[in-house]
């Protein structure tokens, strides 16, 4: 009966003492399933801002009710640099109202880099640079159902997690402005 008893506590020790494991990529791996992965990225402003996963689309924190964009883009792409100044006029348009995000999908550029990319192409928007650019980039468009090897630019646009439109390739600006008019309800 003894032997039992110590069999018995040994298995529910073991089991016990497997559950609190201090694997993080489990913990990690469990915390996505149940409120999505969790994006940090760093703006040139050294603001973070966390984007998550939601059931919908892709969530902004902090941007309740507002119209986010994600602008997917390369600083040596000219349809990305003319989309610049396109993106520009919508933000000052809309103001607090819109949140534009430029993701750079180029490893380790530098901000500088960024720097001049949003002076020479009048990128007044929250361009980000972070290790996560990628990672983002890539669920977004994974969302969208692009394809591994997707263009650029590619811009999706969401409100409160809810995906409104994407567009691929240069678009008009009038495009993204009657989207964006019909998000906020105008």
């Amino acid at each position: 009966m003894f032997k039992k008893y110590i069999l018995l506590i040994s298995i529910l020790s073991a089991i016990l003492f497997q559950g609190c494991s201090n694997n993080k990529e489990k913990s990690s791996s469990a915390n996505e399933m149940l409120s999505g992965p969790e994006y940090v990225l760093t703006g040139l402003d050294k603001k973070e801002y966390v984007v998550k996963k939601s059931a919908q689309g892709f969530v902004l924190e902090g941007a309740k009710d507002k119209v986010v964009i994600f602008d997917i883009f390369a600083t040596w792409c000219p349809p990305c640099r003319t989309a610049a100044s396109h993106l520009t006029s919508l933000q000052e348009k809309y103001k607090d109202k819109l949140i534009i995000i430029g993701i750079t999908i180029e490893d380790k550029v530098e901000n500088a880099k960024l720097e001049e990319f949003a002076q020479k192409y009048k990128a007044k928007y929250i361009l980000v640079n972070s290790d996560q650019n990628r990672r983002l980039s890539d669920a977004i468009v994974k969302e969208l159902k692009l394809g591994e090897r997707y263009p650029i630019p590619t811009m999706a646009m969401y409100k409160n997690g809810t995906l409104i439109n994407h567009y691929v390739g240069a678009t008009q600006e009038e495009f993204v402005d009657s989207d964006i008019k019909n998000a906020l309800g105008k």
